[in-house]
């Protein structure tokens, strides 16, 4: 039978260890562990602020379509890809006339929203179809994936 002497001791030993605190090892550990779960939510959280903005370029882009196409119903055409967005916003001077030009233009505050990423909608058409596009976050013409393709709304080449 073990005395209680010998479980005195051990209790005692067990209390002088605890008391020390953390060793150095056991910080590090911890540490990595933390720096681990901590590069995993930042990712994650980085991607979900990649996909908002990608998702509020093409809602930027459905609106400029959207009057685009009020342009359209008003002038038989939309404007010239020389015109560009320009035309939402003030009477277009070259190319064919407008005659029922909305006095306003078509874009309530009277500025042609910049893309999420702060650069300028590139705006192309043939006077039928309409291409709005956004280069993205990488801000490059071109490219593969979700950091790197072009967001594009309308007619695709």
């Amino acid at each position: 039978m073990l005395s209680k002497h010998v479980f005195n001791d051990f209790f005692k030993s067990l209390n002088q260890q605890a008391s020390k605190g953390f060793t150095l090892v056991e910080i590090l550990i911890a540490l990595t562990l933390l720096a681990i779960a901590g590069t995993f939510v930042a990712g994650k959280i980085f991607d979900q602020l990649r996909d908002g903005k990608i998702s509020a370029a093409q809602i930027q882009m459905k609106a400029l379509a959207d009057r685009l196409q009020e342009y359209r119903r008003h002038c038989f055409t939309y404007p010239t890809t020389d015109q560009g967005l320009k035309a939402l916003i003030e009477k277009p001077t070259g190319g064919k006339e407008c005659t029922r030009y909305n006095p306003g233009g078509y874009i309530e505050n009277g500025e042609i929203p910049v893309d999420p990423w702060d650069m300028e909608y590139v705006y192309e058409s043939d006077g039928n179809t309409i291409t709005i596009k956004s280069y993205g976050p990488d801000q490059v013409p071109g490219g593969e994936g979700p950091d790197e393709a072009d967001i594009i709304h309308g007619k695709k080449n």
